[in-house]
């Protein structure tokens, strides 16, 4: 731990969470955010008021949330896309009213060095979580915690030379129940008696349904299925009732307990994403589907490491395919206990977690109110 003092520093998250955006930037927001408040920080949110958005959520977490009206989308076929001059606009009122703000964590794939930069002014320092790297920022330090061949080099031209760069599975952010639910995992010995469904907290395209079509093509009663939903998904009552009409299947939303319920499953079946790292950690073998653009490189790479079977993206997929590669899966254990073994490699050590490690050097800057080298 760095020891430095952070009772006076005031910390505002920049995310948004929606049926087609996805809640898992928010999430790992809310996940640093803890690290933050739990060492003295004032945290709050700012959020667009989006269809599916989880700020109730983070609300009931205990964080102030600065809702922005949803202006119109100049591309309405990017979901992330913003209305920059507006939003930056709504942004600077809010930052001027909170006043001293230390540091604007910004997790936003419409944000670039346009938006970042006339705001700057309003902050003491600027840090951005990214997956992409396909534009420029400004910023003071950058996280990417996801696994790719160029992971070191790809934003070399795109963050200013004293940026911090956070890179890689070992600085996820996993909220502390993961990590204790690491120290007391149980030993998997590739037999599968419980499987976790989840395709995150939107799931536009309904992969959830076509998950438990396969399962019923397969017809295996003696395991049993969680089928884990978030409060945005617009499928949730059919899910529901899809649930209560097969057998040893469970239907949960809004779970508060996803470590315990990933440290009871034997295999996971879901999307890319941050929750990828969720299930590495816990050596929780899975079946992915790339269901964004954004997940398609990491999943790639991570299947290519062995830990995790990277089927490709959903749309050619169905459901009979689906069922013929789970069918596989379950008839090949030392393959699951492979892929156990290749997610704990690729975490690292679990005695702390990127959230604890990226708290430390956030307040160790302020502190020092000095430059990033």
């Amino acid at each position: 731990m760095s020891g430095a003092s952070s009772k006076s520093l005031k910390i505002v998250f920049r995310a948004d969470a929606s049926v087609d955006i996805g809640a898992g930037h928010v999430m790992r927001c809310l996940t640093l955010a803890a690290a933050l408040r739990e060492r003295g920080c004032a945290v709050s949110f700012i959020s667009r008021d989006l269809p599916g958005n989880i700020s109730a959520n983070v609300e009931a977490a205990g964080y102030p949330v600065f809702r922005i009206p949803v202006e119109k989308n100049p591309t309405p076929d990017v979901p992330f896309a913003l209305d920059v001059p507006a939003d930056i606009a709504r942004t600077a009122e809010i930052l001027r009213q909170e006043q001293d703000v230390d540091w604007l964590v910004i997790d936003h794939y419409g944000v670039d060095v346009s938006w970042e930069t006339p705001l700057r002014p309003l902050v003491g320092k600027i840090m951005v979580i990214d997956d992409v790297a396909n534009r420029r920022h400004d910023c003071d330090l950058l996280l990417d915690q996801n696994l790719y061949e160029d992971m070191e080099s790809r934003y070399d031209d795109l963050v200013p030379e004293h940026c911090t760069k956070f890179l890689g599975p070992r600085y996820a952010l996993l909220r502390d129940e993961f990590v204790q639910a690491r120290r007391s995992l149980r030993e998997r010995d590739g037999s599968v008696k419980r499987i976790l469904i989840t395709f995150g907290g939107g799931d536009a395209s309904n992969e959830t349904a076509k998950a438990l079509d396969a399962w019923q093509m397969i017809g295996r009663n003696d395991i049993a299925v969680d089928v884990v939903v978030g409060g945005g998904n617009p499928h949730r009552e059919q899910l529901q009732q899809l649930c209560a009409e097969l057998p040893n299947v469970s239907f949960h939303c809004n779970v508060n307990n996803m470590a315990q319920m990933m440290a009871a499953a034997d295999l996971a079946i879901g999307a890319g994403g941050s929750t990828t790292w969720e299930r590495c950690f816990l050596g929780l073998p899975s079946i992915t589907l790339i269901v964004a653009d954004n997940q398609a490189a990491t999943t790639t790479a991570v299947g290519v490491q062995g830990a995790t079977l990277n089927v490709g993206w959903y749309e050619d997929i169905d459901a009979a395919t689906l069922a013929g590669i789970i069918r596989r899966v379950l008839s090949d254990p030392k393959a699951l206990q492979e892929m156990t073994a290749r997610g704990f490699a690729l975490m690292g050590d679990a005695a702390s977690t990127g959230a604890a490690l990226i708290t430390d050097r956030l307040l160790e800057i302020s502190s020092t109110n000095a430059k990033v080298w």
